[in-house]
Parts: C-alpha cells; structure tokens; sequence
C-alpha cells in the first residue's frame, strides 16, 4: 500500500528526472516544496490526463485518485514554457484540457502522450517547436559562470525563469537532500554538519516547513504517503 515511485535521470540538459508512480489505497499525500515544474500524465478508471506542474514553494497535502498510474517529467532547473511564466506556476498548476488516450494539447498544438523510455524525444520535439525556451543567462548563473550584468537583474532574470528566488532553490534543495540522507539512515548530527545547517532546531524546521516530516519520521518510514522518491532508485 501506498506511493510507489521509480525514478531515473536524463541525458537532456532541458530534464532533470523522469519517474513514474502507483497508488494502492491512498487518498492523499504530503508534497514536499521543489523547485522545478514538469509535465504530468495520469490514467485512472480508463481516463487519461494531463497537467503542468509548477514548483512548490513549502509543503502541504495534496489528494490522490486511487488506482492511478503517473508518468512524469521535471524539467532542469532555468527551463520555461514559451506560454505560461514560471512565476505564475508556483504552488499551482494548469490541468491541461482535451486529452485523449494517445495525446495532450499543450501552447495550442496536439502532442503524442510519451512513455517513460521516450519523454526526451517528447521534450527534443517542444524544443524544436521552441514550445520549450531558456534564458541563456540564467543557465550560465546555475554552472557557475561569472557574468557582467548586476547582481540584481541576474535575481531578476533568475526568478523570472524560475519562479523562485536563488536563496530559496539553495534552500529547498538542501532540505530535499537533507530528507533523503535522513530516510537512508544518516543520523541527524551527520546531516547538520554535511549540509552546513547551523543546528538541529535549524534543521528540523527547515523539515517541518519544506518536508513536512520530522527527522524520526523520515528515518522510520511514518507518516503516511510523501511526494519523494525516499528509496533512491535512481539510475542513470
């Protein structure tokens, strides 16, 4: 019973994961803040779906169709649809209208539903359509590169292409990490000091307010379904 997650990376630099997930007996789930949106597709009672995603700023709940079988894809951190501003994504969505079986429309044109072998060849062809786009400074910004531009329309430009500031990804993504050192076993004392948290109380609010979990819970596996792949199968 529950959410059963199966993850896996991407050799595209415009997707950062692609995963698939199955409920059994779950009316509902904990999400967990993150910082990048996807493409999300559903079937249920011989229905398909389809929704946009956006990046969720703090934790929350969040219901789920029993029975149902997701496929998703979150893209790289900087990538942004041509149509809807990341910004307006944040701790929401857009369920998409007029899917079928095969296919979902999305910026006004139809396109074929992917399976989780072939979701790159989906997004290489949104590239392409320029459905998908990315602000080339923005992408310097997250390898590192030095730029000349002001500190201040490099925020600008950053939470225009991903909805969040550059201290709140650091953030969310350290608690990320953090929950999965804890869900592997690390003791607390380890975590604090590995992700340069000031002290446990700093950590276990950081938890509470992104995760939504307490560090004993992530360690023993309870309080029930959580939107976060804490088996780490991850593969390449």
């Amino acid at each position: 019973m529950g959410l059963r997650f199966k993850t896996r990376g991407s050799g595209s630099p415009w997707v950062d994961v692609v995963w698939t997930c199955t409920s059994d007996q779950v009316a509902e789930m904990t999400s967990v803040a993150a910082v990048r949106w996807g493409l999300v597709f559903w079937e249920r009672e011989g229905r398909t779906y389809a929704s946009v995603s956006g990046p969720e700023s703090r934790t929350g709940t969040a219901p789920v169709p029993e029975g149902a079988a997701f496929m998703g894809i979150e893209f790289a951190l900087g990538t942004s649809l041509r149509a809807v501003r990341t910004p307006a994504l944040v701790d929401g969505g857009i369920e998409l209208p007029d899917t079928t079986r095969r296919t979902f429309r999305l910026d006004g044109s139809r396109w074929e539903i992917p399976g989780p072998d072939d979701a790159e060849a989906l997004v290489a062809r949104l590239v392409r359509s320029g459905v998908l786009v990315r602000d080339p400074l923005v992408i310097e910004i997250l390898r590192g590169q030095s730029s000349a531009v002001s500190g201040r329309t490099i925020e600008r430009r950053f939470r225009a292409a991903t909805g969040m500031t550059r201290g709140s990804v650091r953030q969310i993504e350290r608690v990320r990490t953090a929950a999965e050192m804890l869900a592997g076993g690390e003791p607390v004392t380890d975590v604090v000091a590995k992700l340069d948290y000031f002290d446990e109380p700093h950590l276990a609010r950081a938890l509470r307010t992104y995760v939504g979990r307490t560090a004993g819970q992530l360690r023993e596996g309870t309080g029930g379904a959580i939107a976060l792949d804490l088996d780490q199968r991850v593969t390449s």
